[in-house]
């Protein structure tokens, strides 16, 4: 059995062949200076392309351990495929000040609660974005890798109102851990709540009733960082508000993949569960051919696969606006609203104060005073309740 400092000294001794700065040549971000209170203290990072339209999709990318946004954009190809499909993409980035190894501390009590630090600096930069670019509030989606997905989790539980979908990729259940020992504990797969208590746990993270977002989860069958029997224990938890049973409804067997899917009382998926088989702790990519994306590097790993283009197609972004109009109309149920929409505020575009670092990417909407950019921004916080 491994102990906590066998652990750590197996992440350290890959720490030193991560990327923590641009990779070259990529240079696709911009950084949102204001974005509300930002109790995490976190950094936001922005990838607008060039062809947005009105109402494009926003995916929120949440990078693992040893990590920075620019470096796991760079590996799973998410920038790019923005480019290919038309959304925007938020990149929310850790500081070493809040965590030494760049981990979101998707364990401690005071940064996963609704409306508190970490998960609420995430909330703001995510309203901030769709209220400048005049994003559609019902295809917001997030994913992440590691810590970042285990952070995801947290998002997708204490806000699932605002998410029409998300992806977790070696990640963790939330509200399993409360301590880093407990942390560590989880990631080798030991102790935890029950199944229901999981289960309770999700249910009482936000006063939501549903519908609730579609889950992907992703594992690798050879993690030994973070075992595989986390993502079942993802599964069980959102089982329980999904009101699916244990057993998938059906099941798809690839070359290395084997997928599970469980379907609502109306037939849609609303999870599913990738395994790859003898993949270990990463992101899995497909980086050659046409239909490549990213560029393998530590924890993102070449094993044939497209993470990011499959997660892509689970959600619908790949859909056509008719499609979606069409599935949409036929479901009888659309994804959830925000509280900035049940509030009665117009969804059109506005002004975030943005640093563009690449003259390529889309400009930022013309600009105001900094006065008159800093009250549109928290007037549209305070309106969802982001900000007192």
């Amino acid at each position: 059995m491994r102990n906590i400092s066998d652990t750590i000294a197996r992440l350290a001794a890959t720490r030193g062949r991560s990327v923590f700065s641009e990779p070259p040549g990529h240079t696709r971000f911009s950084d949102i200076a204001e974005f509300g209170s930002n109790p995490g203290a976190l950094r936001a990072r922005l990838f607008v392309p060039e062809k947005l339209e009105d109402g494009a999709a926003l995916v929120v990318v949440l990078h693992g351990c040893t990590q920075s946004a620019a470096a796991y954009d760079h590996g799973s190809g998410w920038s790019q495929l923005a480019v290919e499909q038309g959304f925007a993409v938020l990149f929310p980035e850790q500081r070493r000040a809040n965590n030494a190894n760049l981990c979101f501390n998707w364990f401690a009590p005071g940064d996963i609660g609704r409306g508190r630090g970490e998960a609420l600096s995430i909330r703001q930069m995510i309203e901030a974005v769709v209220v400048t670019y005049g994003l559609d509030h019902k295809r917001i989606f997030i994913t992440g890798l590691s810590a970042g997905g285990a952070m995801a989790n947290v998002m997708l539980a204490a806000y699932p109102e605002v998410f029409a979908g998300g992806a977790i990729i070696a990640g963790l259940a939330y509200g399993s851990a409360s301590t880093i020992p407990e942390a560590f504990d989880r990631m080798r797969g030991h102790g935890g709540p029950s199944t229901a208590g999981m289960q309770r746990l999700l249910r009482e993270a936000a006063s939501h009733k549903g519908p609730w977002p579609k889950i992907a989860v992703w594992q690798g069958s050879s993690d030994d960082i973070v075992v595989p029997a986390n993502a079942d224990a993802i599964v069980a938890q959102w089982q329980g508000v999904h009101g699916v049973g244990h057993l998938p409804a059906h099941t798809e067997k690839g070359c290395r993949t084997t997928r599970q899917i469980w379907c609502d009382v109306n037939g849609q998926e609303v999870i599913e569960k990738i395994t790859v088989a003898g993949m270990g702790h990463g992101t899995p990519l497909k980086t050659a051919g046409d239909d490549g994306l990213g560029a393998a590097g530590p924890f993102m790993l070449e094993v044939g696969i497209s993470s990011t283009r499959d997660i892509a197609s689970f959600w619908g972004l790949g859909m056509s606006s008719e499609k979606r109009t069409t599935t949409r109309d036929a479901k009888m149920v659309t994804a959830p609203a925000t509280a900035l929409q049940t509030n009665g505020l117009a969804e059109k575009p506005r002004v975030v104060r943005v640093e563009p670092q690449e003259q390529s990417q889309r400009p930022a909407p013309p600009r105001n005073s900094a006065v008159g950019i800093t009250k549109v921004i928290e007037d549209a916080l305070r309106a969802a309740g982001l900000m007192r």
